[in-house]
């Protein structure tokens, strides 16, 4: 069997360490924050203007004022701060954010990431997507590993327009998890989702990669 939504995030919460200040990105990696393991101390950065970040509301508590890059509502916690996007955008680039977890749309086996549009679809902005693979010391995407059609999105090269080249150090996904290393090294899966086989894995893959399993 695959990994679940929540498996994936509970797997992409055993990258952090303590003290780390994380970037949480839109869909599967909000959902980090369920798996930060107890007893260690992560800050959740905010594009939008806010560090450290508590968990989802209860329902019929939540606060409009308080909410993500994502526009999800959360809480805060006493030791939350507030602050103008700019002042955000300059923690981000002067790299002062350990890790990013993101979504993906495509990653290719150099590392790139393509996560912010697809052409001729309606989309508001890039948002911090940019800044965010650019200024943060280590990235990890985690993504469904095929698109709705089948089709893989772990390629050669990414056919979407590129939110960064090279930038990708580890890629989780339903099958297994990936070490991209910004593509200084050939792709290593390094880990299998329980049941998956490495035959499966091929078969969903474009991207050429070693088995280190």
């Amino acid at each position: 069997m695959a990994w679940t939504r929540d498996q994936m995030a509970e797997r992409a919460a055993r990258e952090l360490r303590d003290g780390f200040y994380v970037n949480l990105g839109i869909g599967i990696p909000t959902l980090v924050a369920n798996y930060i393991p107890e007893g260690m101390s992560v800050t959740l950065q905010s594009e939008n203007g806010m560090l450290g970040m508590g968990p989802f509301p209860y329902e019929g508590e939540e606060d409009a004022d308080l909410i993500n890059a994502g526009k999800q509502t959360i809480t805060e916690l006493e030791s939350s701060s507030y602050f103008s996007s700019a002042d955000s955008f300059a923690m981000i680039r002067g790299g002062h954010i350990a890790l990013s977890i993101l979504g993906g749309m495509q990653v290719s086996e150099n590392g790139d990431l393509a996560n912010w549009m697809v052409p001729g679809k309606m989309v508001k902005g890039m948002g911090g997507a940019m800044d965010l693979v650019a200024g943060v010391k280590r990235v990890v995407v985690v993504m469904d590993h095929c698109e709705k059609s089948g089709a893989p999105k772990l390629l050669h090269r990414c056919s979407l327009p590129l939110t960064g080249a090279g930038v990708v150090d580890l890629l989780i996904t339903e099958l297994g998890v990936f070490e991209i290393n910004r593509g200084k090294t050939p792709v290593k899966l390094i880990e299998l989702a329980s049941g998956v086989t490495v035959d499966e894995v091929k078969t969903k893959t474009e991207a050429d990669f070693e088995v280190a399993v």
